[in-house]
């Protein structure tokens, strides 16, 4: 039971890998889409660069706006 129920917890941050996994797209493509501003920003932490998955989940049902609109959508949301 315990180990079906680590399976299921989603992570509360994802890689780059991660989110390539996700989305379903290279990893060259999320490097490429964040240097543009085509995603939220990530959380850095040290030298790993990170992205919050509930709001990977909510920029998502938006729409997928680049990181300019998703930030005034955020800040209006608050």
């Amino acid at each position: 039971v315990y180990k079906r129920q680590m399976r299921d917890l989603s992570p509360m941050l994802l890689s780059a890998r991660d989110l390539a996994a996700m989305l379903r797209l290279g990893l060259r493509t999320i490097r490429a889409m964040d240097a543009a501003g085509k995603l939220p920003a990530p959380v850095r932490i040290g030298s790993c660069v990170r992205w919050r998955s509930e709001e990977i989940r909510a920029w998502l049902d938006a729409g997928a706006p680049d990181r300019e609109t998703w930030a005034r959508i955020r800040a209006a949301r608050s």
